[in-house]
């Protein structure tokens, strides 16, 4: 097999997804040089981070959680590129994975109860094959060993794209979009709500706003990426 795999790799050479050079034996995905300087956001070691703060007023949170800072043009972007448009799913699960490995170390492993990704419209779903935030999210419950929840919270209406949106207009395009399916295996639960990449938060507010009613729900979010504001 090690023959088949070294051959292989000589016809197709692997490469880091964040910066294009090539990938060694023991490396997956991502080379160790990026591993350690990706700009990762540590927030899951304050709670009164920035990613938190865009909620505050909006969505409860108790915790607001990415792994990385979103740059425009970056390697974090080039990252989110592969998994959305170039069918690199197993690659938003082994970041998932990497995640939850920090995680892990945190007290916020023994409080979530159930990770629940933000879904896709049935539409979208057929015509991308797949969720780039479930194979996060499967990243992260694999390895924080809690159960992904994909049947209870569902995307009841279609939505533009939300890239070149202002904040007032991606609001408007995600107001009333999500629906509860089964309330009843949610209450009192601690709900780890997965996205790719959070920027206004207009997406996570509107799925709090379908969540809210629920008793006793508390509600956290993580994300591969958070866009923060400049200062």
């Amino acid at each position: 097999m090690t023959l088949i795999n070294d051959f292989m790799s000589l016809i197709y050479p692997r490469h880091c997804e964040a910066c294009a050079n090539g990938l060694f034996k023991h490396e997956t995905y991502i080379c160790n040089h990026c591993k350690l300087n990706l700009p990762k956001s540590n927030y899951h070691k304050n709670d009164q981070n920035e990613l938190s703060q865009t909620f505050a007023g909006r969505v409860p949170l108790t915790h607001g959680l990415c792994f990385y800072l979103f740059e425009k043009s970056g390697k974090v972007q080039k990252l989110l590129h592969a998994i959305k448009y170039q069918d690199q799913k197993e690659l938003a699960q082994f970041i998932g994975n990497l995640y939850a490995q920090e995680l892990a170390k945190t007290t916020i492993k023994d409080e979530i109860d159930v990770i629940i990704p933000i879904p896709l419209h049935q539409k979208k779903l057929k015509q991308r094959g797949y969720n780039q935030s479930e194979w996060f999210a499967k990243g992260l419950a694999t390895a924080l060993e809690k159960p992904l929840d994909i049947h209870s919270f569902e995307r009841a209406h279609e939505t533009s794209t939300q890239t070149k949106k202002k904040k007032y207009q991606r609001w408007e395009n995600v107001e009333g979009i999500f629906k509860i399916k089964e309330q009843n295996v949610l209450v009192k639960k601690h709900v780890l709500l997965v996205d790719d990449v959070i920027t206004t938060g207009a997406t996570i507010e509107a799925a709090w706003l379908a969540l809210k009613d629920i008793e006793g729900i508390k509600i956290s979010v993580a994300s591969i990426a958070f866009a923060a504001r400049k200062q």
